[in-house]
């Protein structure tokens, strides 16, 4: 009844959005709480789930958004943005921008949240797609996807780690197995933005026009100085991961203590977010005011924040109506072998939304039964970790924040999404599956 429960919601917000014209707030706030009613959930619960829902996902992205919104307002409104774009455009081709952002993607999010990724690229994702004149949905879908595809199979991401924790695998050979795994996924990748994405058109900057891009490039700061508040933000992610490794690189005293701090996404953000302050070519204290550059970011931000948060109550309302459970006991009845993890995974991420709570749920299940399962090995208990991280790529739609991020930031609507973002977060977690099917049948 849950899992029936839980399709229907999923169509009432398609139809909704799409052929209703229902905010996407409004209608993943009515689908939590009628999924709420329904399922059996106690009355004085299911308000309770959905702010809890909506509270921890503004606590874990709402200051990211907002930090990242103002950095790329600054970044736009300077002229920075256009600056970067014509230096990457220039290593990667004009029209290949998809690529660039592809690759971006896949080595940012080893250590950068997949959210936090996409906030910080996305204004010079639009930079090079509008520079480049090409459409912003394969330049985004290509981002979200190489944001997916390392954040849910390469450690130190958390999942993967958990996973690997949870049923006794070689931190190493999941690191190794997860890179085999992204290698088709990251080649469907391009393939499908190249010849599918690449059909539908989003203006990647639809309020510009060739002669206010120039009067912002006049203006410009250097490119050095414009890629400072996206890189330096990265960087510091990057130290604190580092930092956290097992065998304690930056040692445990006060160094440590101080990387772990300013690697925390909210002060890397802040700190570009002050760099960001310093591309103008005449600073005017009116932008950081409600009616300057950092109003305009927080507007943007607001939204963008609203229905993010706002999925995280439909989500939050689906794990407390115990569809996690029931999909899992139901699932690890039948001998399935190494699709076992991968089809509870699957399951899991389609049901809730989250690909690390998927990923954590799974290893949980499956942990006790793989001795029965055979996968005692290093290896083969790696290639079971990687099995189930694949099966939490797929699929990723209106129940996750991720795909509300990708979505509102790239101005896709809902039907769009679920084209480009939800089929490409399927090819890609079958891709890394097969992937793992053919390790161990050569390899195990």
């Amino acid at each position: 009844m849950l899992i029936v429960l839980l399709i229907l919601a999923i169509a009432f917000i398609v139809v909704s959005t799409t052929k209703l014209k229902l905010h996407p707030f409004l209608a993943l706030i009515i689908a939590a709480i009628g999924y709420g009613l329904l399922s059996g959930i106690p009355l004085s619960q299911i308000i309770q789930s959905v702010n809890n829902g909506f509270g921890s996902t503004v606590s874990s992205i709402g200051i990211v958004i907002v930090i990242g919104c103002i950095i790329g307002t600054f970044l736009e409104e300077s002229g920075g943005a256009y600056v970067m774009a014509r230096s990457v455009l220039k290593l990667t081709g004009e029209k290949r921008v998809p690529l660039a952002m592809l690759l971006l993607g896949y080595f940012i999010s080893i250590p950068v949240y997949a959210d936090s990724g996409f906030v910080i690229l996305t204004p010079l994702n639009r930079a090079m797609s509008k520079k480049a004149g090409i459409t912003l949905a394969a330049s985004a879908c290509a981002l979200g996807l190489g944001l997916t595809i390392t954040h849910c199979l390469v450690p130190p991401t958390p999942g993967p780690i958990a996973a690997a924790g949870i049923m006794g695998a070689d931190l190493g050979l999941v690191i190794l197995m997860g890179i085999s795994a992204s290698i088709l996924p990251v080649l469907i990748t391009w393939l499908f933005v190249s010849k599918w994405a690449s059909r539908t058109y989003i203006d990647p900057a639809p309020e510009e026009n060739d002669g206010h891009l120039a009067d912002k490039v006049k203006d410009a700061p250097s490119a050095a100085k414009s890629f400072l508040p996206v890189i330096v933000p990265l960087l510091l992610i990057v130290l604190k991961s580092i930092s956290s490794f097992p065998s304690a690189p930056f040692g445990t005293g006060t160094f440590a203590t101080i990387i772990g701090f300013i690697g925390e996404p909210v002060t890397a953000l802040l700190i570009g977010m002050v760099l960001a302050f310093t591309l103008p070519k005449k600073f005017d204290k009116e932008m950081l005011s409600s009616t300057g550059w950092v109003g305009k970011a927080l507007t943007s931000a607001a939204i963008i924040i609203m229905i993010t948060a706002a999925g995280g109550s439909f989500g939050m309302i689906l794990r407390d109506s115990g569809i996690a459970d029931v999909l899992g006991d139901t699932l690890s009845k039948y001998n399935l072998g190494i699709w076992l993890p991968f089809i509870i995974a699957a399951a899991l991420k389609t049901a809730q939304g989250s690909s690390t709570v998927s990923i954590i749920t799974t290893a949980s299940i499956v942990a006790p039964l793989m001795g029965v399962m055979g996968f005692v090995s290093p290896l083969e208990k790696a290639v079971l970790v990687t099995a189930l991280c694949s099966g939490a790529m797929m699929v990723s739609h209106v129940n996750d924040s991720f795909f509300w991020v990708v979505t509102q930031m790239s101005g896709m609507s809902v039907k769009t999404g679920y084209k480009l973002h939800t089929l490409g977060t399927f090819l890609c977690g079958m891709a890394a599956m097969l992937t793992m099917c053919f390790v161990y049948a050569v390899f195990c």
